[in-house]
């Protein structure tokens, strides 16, 4: 007998989307210091108690959300970015579908305290299932956004108790923390775990990527480091970013990527970069690679993946191909200046 097909409770359906969403505590971090970033802020602290499972909190200085969208702020589908579907040609944010914010309330606990520049105080209101669970109320605090997020995954059982170790979760949030941190290295970041007082992450307002990498992954890797900067008319691309030199391996290489600012995975440009250093370094070992690449808006499709960790885009082959060619020309040029130093130093 044929199954009668019925229409799922809409709290179930954001619940599933949610956890498509929201994998992890790292992912929902990624949503909230994108949403910090988009509103300009020049400094964003993350809090996290018990790898973020129990408390993952977030403040920034940025323009704020106004007491008018207070009541709709983590609905699904609503955003300042986008009013049509052809704006995604254009989309120059991190966000767009407003759903970061609603997928979140409906997995965990959410309070937001915020004000704008020009409010005479903050408002604050509480979340659940998209929706205030209180009106909202005026409270004291500074220019900014402040997100607290708690009991993470307390409705889906299975989720929460998949998590094993907090330290491993922590370590991925730091890791997204750091990265973001070394490709906005305008802005100042700190990470720290709750009721400490000594930060795991900081780096400084208006510094630089190089600099930030010294600061999160050790100065070891900061001496070696090489400056990649690429414009490619025919491709209608620009790359920037900084890759180890062949003298510098590690046994568990460091890739990171942001295609238009947004950190994604690209297996087949990784892929293509560690067959450029198979001939450089001892077997088993890998390099540190961090590149930014900017491509024309209308030629990226950044919706093509619920936590928009993956992108596609025009000529990828050819583009990719391009970077190849450069950061081997890169690596063959510190090389043979190497080697002649050697030459003349002997």
């Amino acid at each position: 007998m044929a199954g009668v097909i019925k229409r799922l409770d809409e709290v179930v359906v954001n619940r599933i989307a949610a956890g498509e969403v929201v994998q992890r505590p790292a992912n929902a971090l990624k949503e909230m210091i994108e949403n910090s970033l988009d509103a300009n802020s020049t400094t964003i602290q993350v809090t996290v108690k018990q790898g973020g499972l129990k408390l993952l909190q977030i403040q920034d200085n940025g323009a704020g959300i106004r007491k008018d969208d207070f009541g709709i702020v983590c609905e699904r589908f609503t955003t300042s970015k986008l009013t049509k579907f052809e704006d995604l040609n254009e989309i120059a944010t991190y966000g767009f579908r407003g759903e970061a914010l609603a997928s979140i309330s409906h997995v965990a606990h959410v309070t937001i305290t915020s004000r704008t520049a020009n409010s005479k105080c903050a408002y604050r209101a509480n979340y659940s299932d998209g929706k205030p669970t209180e009106p909202v109320r005026p409270c004291a605090g500074n220019q900014g956004t402040q997100i607290t997020v708690e009991d993470l995954y307390y409705n889906m059982d299975i989720r929460r108790k998949a998590f094993k170790s907090h330290s491993d979760e922590y370590a991925k949030i730091a890791d997204v923390v750091q990265k973001y941190a070394i490709h906005n290295a305008k802005v100042g970041f700190t990470l720290k775990k709750f009721g400490e007082t000594n930060t795991d992450v900081r780096t400084p307002i208006d510094s630089t990527p190089s600099d930030n990498i010294r600061l999160c992954y050790g100065s070891a890797i900061a001496r070696e480091l090489l400056d990649i900067v690429h414009k490619d008319e025919t491709l209608h691309f620009k790359l920037s970013g900084t890759v180890s030199t062949a003298s510098y391996s590690m046994k568990k290489g460091v890739f990171f990527f942001f295609i238009n600012h947004r950190l994604v995975d690209c297996s087949s440009l990784k892929k293509a970069l560690e067959a450029v250093y198979v001939s450089y370094l001892p077997k088993n070992m890998h390099p540190f690679v961090y590149l930014s690449l900017e491509i024309a808006a209308q030629n990226v499709d950044v919706n093509v993946h619920p936590t928009k960790h993956e992108v596609h885009f025009l000529h990828e082959d050819s583009i990719i191909e391009s970077i190849q060619r450069t950061v081997e020309a890169k690596l063959l040029t510190n090389s043979s200046s190497r080697a002649f130093y050697a030459q003349v130093s002997a």
